[in-house]
């Protein structure tokens, strides 16, 4: 089921959250939406999951609007929002079955999803304790599980990762990677190396607008950002990275951080020092023991996609 947002606007006062949007997520796809604090991501989802309307714009699921025909849609949709609200004074068991009557579902229906889901999202050992005895990665893995019990089409996770230690993220991942060759996710995520192991695709919104769309790779050929180079030298490193400073396809040398030795050399945009640098080595008789290219991280573009 495909999620079509166009032009989609949401003002509070004068303040846009949400500034004129437009995009798409296909069935079989994992979007991960990022953005800094205060972007409009948990706005956005909060609009998609019909809790709150925009001001402005639609969404549809599959060319129908979700606005026009809410009561039909909001069964296709599961949603994890960021602070899940979970009754404390009820069993796991007892509150899945209760996420399974809201949605409408068949009586006979019932125990066996709460049985799917129960083993599905690892709650096994748990599944007789009160909501209230559960550590905060066994109360974010009951908050998911609410969010498959009726099989949606769609599902929307807002920080699905919050407070799981990093077995448990491993697992959650590896188990969002599986629903989502059959369903369409969207989720937001502050660990970024988690969204680029899951997503198949990564959006960035910073102050309500859309400043980045595409994989993990094409966001990286776009990124402004100038490539770097860890390189090393047999010689005095301190003489060479004032002389190599001087290069017209060189932009900045500075030593290596995260315990790496040698220099990092940052090129000008748009170009590729390697084979100057090499020569130069070469005219100087300077042995050049290294030079690796140092691929952009994810983190490095969402900070340079979204720094003030």
């Amino acid at each position: 089921m495909n999620i079509t947002i166009s032009n989609l606007t949401k003002e509070y006062g004068r303040q846009k959250a949400v500034d004129d949007i437009s995009f798409e997520v296909k069935t079989g796809e994992i979007l991960g939406f990022l953005g800094p604090n205060g972007a409009g991501k948990s706005t956005t989802m909060k609009i998609i999951t019909c809790f709150i309307s925009p001001t402005s714009g639609s969404v549809s699921l599959n060319g129908y609007n979700i606005f026009d025909h809410s009561r039909e849609l909001r069964s296709r949709i599961g949603y994890l929002p960021e602070h899940t609200s979970l009754y404390t004074d009820m069993s796991i068991v007892d509150y899945l079955r209760l996420s399974a009557r809201l949605q409408n579902m068949e009586e006979e229906a019932i125990m066996p999803a709460v049985r799917r889901m129960v083993d599905l999202c690892g709650l096994g050992p748990e599944r007789h304790k009160y909501i209230g005895e559960l550590s905060k990665g066994y109360r974010q893995r009951v908050g998911l599980a609410q969010a498959l019990i009726h099989d949606p089409d769609v599902l929307i996770l807002d920080e699905p990762t919050t407070g799981l230690d990093p077995n448990q993220i491993a697992e959650i991942r590896s188990l969002i990677k599986e629903i989502g060759k059959e369903k369409t996710v969207m989720l937001s995520s502050h660990i970024l190396k988690e969204v680029e192991a899951t997503c198949d695709r990564i959006l960035i919104i910073n102050r309500g607008r859309i400043v980045a769309d595409g994989s993990t790779g094409e966001l990286r050929q776009r990124a402004k950002g100038a490539k770097q180079l860890l390189v090393q030298f047999k010689e005095d490193g301190n003489e060479v990275a004032s002389s190599l400073t001087k290069l017209s396809s060189v932009s900045e040398v500075h030593p290596a951080e995260n315990g790496e030795s040698g220099w990092m050399v940052s090129t000008e945009p748009g170009m590729d020092s390697r084979e100057e640098i090499f020569r130069y080595c070469v005219q100087r008789g300077w042995i050049l023991t290294q030079m690796t290219p140092i691929e952009s991280s994810l983190e490095d573009i969402f900070r340079e996609l979204t720094e003030d």
